[in-house]
């Protein structure tokens, strides 16, 4: 297993009315993060907070290239990012303990949290239709070039860290400094993740090793 400490490239925020950050995903020109009450969006070049959408959103994120999902307690809102309206809902599978929350070659993949689980699920009905394993709790989710990865939190310990999307085995981890907590992921599509940072209010962008 390849092991490495994480390259943080750049902070963003705290930003104003969000004090913490869950879920974060990214659409191609706008990083949106997940605050308790609403769907933030600020523009990664600039750092500035460029709009905000008013629904439950207290976990995971994702984009699917037309909308966003967004876990809120025991169920996943798919939603309109122009008009902002919730089109429709599906169960989350770890029934209010998911976290994490990526879409990947027409599917959902969602963290469970404590469960220690990722779970691959139809995004119309929720119904689950693989799981792997974590041997450690399980705080975001994101693809890249057919690269699963996924974050972990426990106590002051974090990780970005690449697993076997079939096993679960780990195959490369990026250690975050000291303080430093991973409660969301996404990939930008290129050389960067974004990682939530929970309580601080932060979002950080760290380097994807090639």
């Amino acid at each position: 297993m390849k092991h490495a400490q994480a390259e943080i490239l750049r902070e963003y925020g705290p930003f104003e009315g969000a004090d913490n950050v869950h879920g974060v995903t990214f659409d191609g020109e706008h990083v949106w993060f997940a605050s308790g009450d609403k769907l933030n969006a600020f523009d990664p070049a600039s750092g500035d907070t460029v709009r905000a959408i008013d629904v439950a959103a207290h976990a995971g994120t994702a984009f699917d290239g037309r909308h966003l999902y967004q876990i809120a307690e025991d169920r996943i809102q798919k939603i309109d990012p122009r008009t902002g309206r919730v089109l429709s809902t599906i169960p989350a599978p770890g029934n209010g303990g998911d976290s994490g929350l990526a879409w990947a070659e027409g599917t959902l993949w969602v963290g469970q949290h404590r469960g220690r689980k990722i779970h691959q699920i139809d995004p119309e009905t929720g119904a689950v239709l693989r799981t792997i394993e974590s041997n450690r709790i399980v705080t975001g989710v994101t693809w890249i070039d057919g690269e699963l990865w996924h974050g972990t939190w426990e106590g002051d310990e974090s990780e970005v860290r690449r697993v076997d999307p079939e096993t679960g085995k780990v195959l490369e981890a990026l250690d975050m400094p000291a303080g430093m907590g991973v409660s969301g992921l996404e990939s930008d599509g290129g050389d960067r993740f974004f990682c939530g940072g929970g309580k601080s209010g932060k979002v950080r962008a760290v380097r994807r090793p090639r």
